[in-house]
């Protein structure tokens, strides 16, 4: 059987599995890629560090130059997270001759076109499926399964620690601090959680899946995006009795003016797929013109979910198959004029949620009423629960207001307003109703 040299660059988690993957089951990856799959090198930073996978001495190195100037070696994953020295050794690998397996969701999101035209240059390929939502195919989905679609939208859970953590404060009533020390304690979180939980991740992968499915070409920071960080269990707790879940749901969305795009904690009925995705796992709807919704549901976080899809496109690597639709779907070409362009925020239409902290005086409702008008937003429904008779007169009581449609503009401007007003006691809670 023909022999297919493979290196891990990053020895961390997701590398770790691959090992295993590799070590462990060469017959269940021969057999579907033809070939043995021989894991040469392992590239880590600190050679006397105890790992979760037993490889042979002659495996493990601590320089990438072992890989660079091996001509064997020709499929490597690059397993590196951040974007430096990441970038600039994804470069010199491909100029060794190397072809690229990565996970690596914020490089592609920001320096994708570079990268993805530096392989075209060299003949040399990028596969990335486990750069969005972990186990889950979706990078294949879109951009082959569906290719007879014209998307329409897709809105998904794609940041399993930050959906662990809303559902468990959801499930215990769990301090967001607590959840939060537990994820790192399960490894879903790490030590700095804040890409997670202020939303960064989930607008890096939204990036990626706007490029695959529309041909949208967005720097990732220009996506409207809230995350969890600030999230009081008041508000699921209010959210729940109004029968929704919140979910940080990362959206995009085809319309004839452009694509909206858009990351941050949102109300998603209870009983519907997505209300209902738990702990650590990740889901996306699609729609497609011809297929219709289609839904996809697994483990977005963890070692072995990961690892499954990067050993997945290291066996297409291998194969053939990688450069077939590298070449043909051209990802990331900057020769290409994008074919959308995003829409106006300000113009997004939706339903939306506050909670305000007010006085318990007469006319504070009226005020607050009469600020929505004033932006042409109507009420759908009110919730204030009555003070209780020994309350202090001053103490600030909880209203929570649902809306019927409005815009985003409209929204952010009657947030503003009624701020400013002397019953609202601090800051109101926005988030957008799905559906």
């Amino acid at each position: 059987m023909q022999k297919t040299n493979i290196a891990i660059v990053g020895m961390g988690t997701v590398g770790t599995g691959v090992a295993k993957l590799l070590l462990d089951h060469g017959d269940r990856t021969a057999r579907h890629a033809g070939r043995t799959l021989w894991l040469k090198k392992a590239v880590v930073r600190d050679l006397s560090k105890p790992r979760d996978v037993e490889l042979p001495d002659d495996v493990v190195t601590d320089s990438i130059d072992d890989v660079i100037n091996d001509p064997e070696i020709t499929v490597v994953a690059q397993l590196i997270g951040g974007l430096e020295p990441a970038r600039s050794i994804m470069l010199q690998l491909m100029e060794a001759g190397k072809d690229i397996v990565t996970a690596n969701k914020a490089l592609l999101a920001q320096h994708g076109a570079e990268l993805f035209t530096r392989a075209r240059e060299l003949g040399r390929t990028i596969a990335f499926e486990a750069s969005v939502a972990g186990g889950i195919p979706i990078i294949t989905n879109i951009s082959q399964c569906l290719s007879a679609n014209q998307i329409q939208s897709l809105e998904g859970i794609l940041n399993g620690t930050s959906n662990f953590i809303v559902s468990q404060m959801d499930e215990k009533g769990a301090s967001y601090e607590d959840v939060v020390r537990e994820a790192q304690r399960l490894g879903y979180a790490e030590a700095d959680p804040a890409m997670d939980v202020d939303g960064t991740d989930a607008a890096q992968k939204l990036a990626i899946l706007a490029h695959l499915a529309f041909g949208a070409s967005v720097d990732w920071s220009d996506i409207p995006c809230d995350g969890i960080d600030g999230l009081d269990p008041a508000d699921l707790i209010y959210a729940s009795k109004l029968g929704y879940r919140i979910k940080l749901l990362a959206v995009a969305t085809l319309a004839e003016d452009g694509l909206e795009l858009s990351v941050g904690p949102t109300l998603v009925k209870i009983g519907t797929p997505l209300a209902e995705v738990r702990d650590a796992y990740n889901a996306i709807r699609v729609i497609g013109d011809a297929v219709g919704p289609v839904f996809y549901h697994g483990l977005g976080a963890g070692q072995m979910p990961t690892a499954s899809a990067v050993t997945a496109d290291i066996i297409d690597t291998a194969v053939g198959r990688t450069r077939l639709t590298f070449e043909t779907l051209e990802y990331f070409c900057v020769d290409q004029p994008p074919r959308v362009k995003l829409r106006d925020a300000d113009t997004l239409i939706g339903r939306y949620y506050f909670r305000l902290p007010v006085s318990n005086h007469p006319g504070t409702l009226a005020a607050i009423t009469g600020a929505f008008a004033e932006d042409g937003i109507s009420i759908a429904s009110v919730i204030q629960h009555e003070s209780g008779d020994d309350s202090p007169s001053d103490q600030p009581v909880q209203l929570v207001v649902m809306t019927h449609e409005a815009t985003e503009g409209a929204a952010r401007s009657a947030t503003t307003k009624i701020e400013k007003l002397a019953s609202v006691t601090g800051p109101v809670v926005r988030f957008r109703v799905k559906g």
